[in-house]
């Protein structure tokens, strides 16, 4: 596959996926809406379990896999958080699709938390550790994804959405980007969960967590 054709599959899952969203975010909109540097280290991800071909991927697998990736997660995190230097600012990444919340197992909206990923997410609130969410998600249904995120039971301390010409950029390029704005901020990015290559690829984080995408069935 060319890079050209992988971004332009990757271009058309995320209008697909933002059209959809936007369907229920145009009922969210109408009521008021209340959301609630250190050098980077490159390690290689954790690897998703194997599991059926991604024909045969149920809901049940999934959140199985899932389960998987985030058993290794949250001992990690526990101890990372627990040797943190003075005065650290620690801060974890999410993607949202399929990460964060689930969003091609049923659709509705308010969209529910991957529960996994929430259990540990919410540890690290816990303990003082910032969230940032960093989607492919275009700037316009950003309003209603804030909240999603806020009902779901995760405190965000920032979202990064597309805009306008960041729909035609690299994906990847674009995320990496905007971890890098994070650490500008004087944040220790520990922690970096998606289920995409896009999501974990350029660096900037100390280590990456990979779900399962199921060679790209999942958006």
């Amino acid at each position: 596959m060319t890079e050209q054709t992988g971004q332009t599959r990757q271009t058309r899952r995320t209008w697909k996926r933002a059209a959809g969203t936007a369907a229920v975010a145009a009922a969210a909109l109408t009521a008021t809406v209340t959301p609630s540097a250190a050098a980077p280290v490159e390690t290689r991800p954790a690897a998703a379990p194997v599991a059926a071909a991604a024909a045969d991927v149920d809901y049940d697998t999934w959140q199985r896999d899932c389960r998987a990736v985030m058993d290794q997660a949250l001992p990690y995190l526990k101890e990372r958080i627990a040797d943190a230097a003075p005065g650290e600012k620690q801060a974890i990444v999410l993607d949202i699709d399929n990460t964060a919340l689930e969003t091609d197992f049923g659709f509705s909206y308010p969209q529910p938390a991957n529960r996994p990923v929430l259990e540990a997410a919410r540890y690290a609130q816990e303990h003082g550790v910032a969230l940032f969410f960093v989607t492919a998600r275009p700037g316009i249904i950003e309003a209603p994804t804030e909240w999603n995120l806020d009902h779901a039971g995760y405190e965000s301390s920032g979202l990064y959405v597309r805009g306008f010409i960041d729909l035609f950029r690299n994906v990847a390029e674009y995320k990496t980007e905007q971890r890098a704005e994070i650490e500008s901020k004087g944040y220790t990015i520990i922690a970096n969960i998606g289920n995409s290559a896009t999501d974990l690829s350029g660096g900037h984080a100390e280590k990456t967590f990979k779900l399962p995408d199921y060679d790209g069935q999942l958006s």
